[in-house]
């Protein structure tokens, strides 16, 4: 599949999605100029924003590359990889809610789009096997 066909996938679009969401998220509990290239900080905050966004752009290359490969082995890695991703994100939103972050809300809408990307993948990852 072409760069622009992957980028036409739905699964795609809302990886992208998450991607934003958790860079603005980053941006907003780690108090920084520029999330992508922040400084190693001891802070838990800190370091689960940096993972959350990690995570996420994970995923969107995981499904770049699982949509364009011809091989079966490495489409189901990928797949269980992004499977594991979507528990991270979900278990590093929960962790900011324990650490009683003070942007709930954005954590909320995370959550919230995290189960609709978990719905879209699904329906995607069962498009692959049949």
């Amino acid at each position: 599949m072409s760069a622009k066909g992957i980028r036409d996938l739905h699964v795609y679009r809302k990886a992208m999605e998450l991607q934003t969401m958790s860079r603005a998220i980053s941006f907003c509990i780690g108090n920084r100029q520029d999330a992508l290239h922040s400084s190693s900080s001891d802070s838990l905050r800190d370091q689960i924003a940096d993972a959350l966004l990690t995570d996420a752009v994970l995923i969107r290359k995981q499904i770049a590359l699982a949509a364009s490969t011809p091989s079966l082995n490495i489409r189901r890695q990928s797949l269980q990889f992004i499977s594991i991703m979507i528990r991270n994100l979900n278990s590093y939103c929960k962790g900011l809610e324990m650490d009683n972050v003070r942007e709930r809300e954005y954590v909320h809408l995370m959550q919230k789009e995290l189960r609709n990307f978990r719905k879209s993948f699904k329906a995607w990852r069962k498009s692959l096997s049949s």
